[in-house]
C-alpha cells in the first residue's frame, strides 16, 4: 500500500511541475477560442479555426505580429486573457528549467552523477594540491577527459573550475567505480591515502576495469609483489613522482622505459663531445652514424648553454657540441669522429 501511495504522490508531483504549463496553456486555448468567436463580429477572420491557433501562439508568446487582432472591446479583453495565460505559462516553464538546472548542478557538485563517457582517465582518490597538479598536466595537451572519484569525505567538487567530472563514494565499492565509468576508461589511477588502502581499492578496480590500464601510486614499492598476485599488468609508480604518474596514465608502459634507462645492464644513456676538428655537423649525420653503425639513438644536444631535446634532423650542431644518446655501450669521441669523417653507414 505504501508503495502505491508513493507512486501516486510521485505522479502528482510530476503533474505539478512539467505538466502544469501544458495544462494551463491548453485550458486558456480551449476557453479563449469560443470566447473570441462570441466577442467578435460574424465572419471575423480571427475566430476562423485556420487562423486562431496562429493568433493564439503569437499572442501567448507576447510576440504580437499584428497580422490578426480583435476588433471589438470584448475581443480585446479575450486577447488580454490570452496574454496573461501565456506569460503565466512561460514563467512556469522558465522557473522549472531554472530549478532543473540548479538540481543538475547540485548533483554534479555533490558527485552523485553517473558518468556516461568512455575512453577517459579516472583518478581514484583526492589529495589537495597534488591531484590538481596531476589534473593540470593531464589536461595540458587537450586530449584527456577526466573523472575524479573521491571518498565521501570530499563533500563537494574540489575542481569545479576545471573540465573534470566528479563522483564520490566508497572507492572499494563496485557500484561507485561503475558510476565513474571505470569499466569504460582508457586508464585508471589509484592514488589514495596509504598503500594498504591502495591494495584494497586495486582489488575492486581490477575487477571492474576491464581493458583499462591500471596504475597504482605506491609509497613503498616493495608492495609491488602483492599487486602482481592480483594482476601482472598492473603498473606501479612511486607515489612522490607525480609527473611520472601522469606520463604513465597518458602513455601506458612509459615508466618501464624510464626504468630500463635508469637500470644498469639495460639500454643506458651516455654523452660524448664532438671534436672541434669536425666543425659544424648536421643532426641527420649524427643520427645516421649512431643508429646504423652503433645501434644507438641520439636524444639531445647541448651547444654552449643551450640544451635541445630531440633536435630536428636538419639542425646544424656547432663544433664541440655535446651529444646525449641511448645505447648498449659508451662510445669514444674518436669512434664518433671517425665515423662522421668517413660518412659511412
Amino acid at each position: 500500500m505504501q508503495f502505491y501511495l508513493a507512486r501516486l504522490l510521485a505522479q502528482i508531483t510530476l503533474l505539478g511541475t512539467w505538466w502544469t504549463p501544458v495544462l494551463v496553456l491548453s485550458l486558456v486555448f480551449v476557453t479563449s477560442w469560443p470566447l473570441m468567436a462570441l466577442a467578435e463580429p460574424a465572419g471575423s477572420a480571427i475566430a476562423d479555426p485556420a487562423n486562431y491557433w496562429w493568433y493564439f501562439v503569437v499572442t501567448a508568446a507576447t510576440v504580437g505580429y499584428g497580422d490578426l487582432y480583435p476588433e471589438s472591446a470584448a475581443g480585446h479583453a479575450v486577447g488580454v486573457y490570452v496574454i496573461v495565460g501565456g506569460i503565466a505559462t512561460l514563467t512556469t516553464v522558465f522557473a522549472r528549467l531554472s530549478t532543473s538546472l540548479e538540481k543538475a548542478k547540485g548533483r554534479r557538485m555533490r558527485g552523485v552523477v553517473t558518468v556516461e563517457m568512455s575512453g577517459h582517465v579516472v583518478l581514484l582518490g583526492y589529495t589537495p594540491g597534488r591531484t590538481e597538479q596531476m589534473v593540470d598536466e593531464l589536461l595540458a595537451d587537450g586530449s584527456s577527459r577526466l573523472v575524479l572519484c573521491a571518498w565521501d569525505d570530499v563533500a563537494t567538487h574540489p575542481m569545479s573550475d576545471r573540465d573534470v567530472a566528479f563522483v564520490r563514494g566508497d572507492l572499494a565499492d563496485e557500484g561507485v567505480l561503475r558510476r565513474a565509468g571505470v569499466h569504460r576508461a582508457y586508464s585508471v589511477l589509484i592514488d589514495v591515502r596509504d598503500d594498504n588502502e591502495a591494495l584494497t581499492v586495486a582489488i575492486t578496480a581490477d575487477h571492474v576495469a576491464g581493458s583499462a590500464h591500471l596504475v597504482v601510486a605506491l609509497r613503498d614499492l616493495s608492495r609491488v609483489r602483492h599487486l602482481r598476485y592480483l594482476d601482472e599488468a598492473v603498473r606501479c609508480v612511486q607515489w612522490h613522482n607525480a609527473h611520472m604518474i601522469t606520463e604513465e596514465l597518458k602513455d601506458p608502459g612509459i615508466t618501464e622505459i624510464y626504468t630500463q634507462l635508469m637500470t644498469h645492464g639495460g639500454a643506458d644513456t651516455y654523452s660524448v663531445r664532438l671534436p672541434e676538428s669536425l666543425g659544424p655537423v648536421l643532426v641527420d649525420r649524427c643520427q645516421t652514424v649512431l643508429g646504423r653503425r652503433y645501434g644507438a639513438t641520439m636524444l639531445a644536444a647541448r651547444a654552449g648553454d643551450v640544451l635541445t631535446v630531440n633536435p630536428g634532423w636538419g639542425t646544424e650542431l656547432p663544433a664541440g657540441a655535446l651529444l646525449y644518446y641511448v645505447g648498449s655501450r659508451r662510445l669514444a669521441a674518436a669512434e664518433i669522429a671517425s665515423a662522421l669523417r668517413d660518412g659511412s653507414s
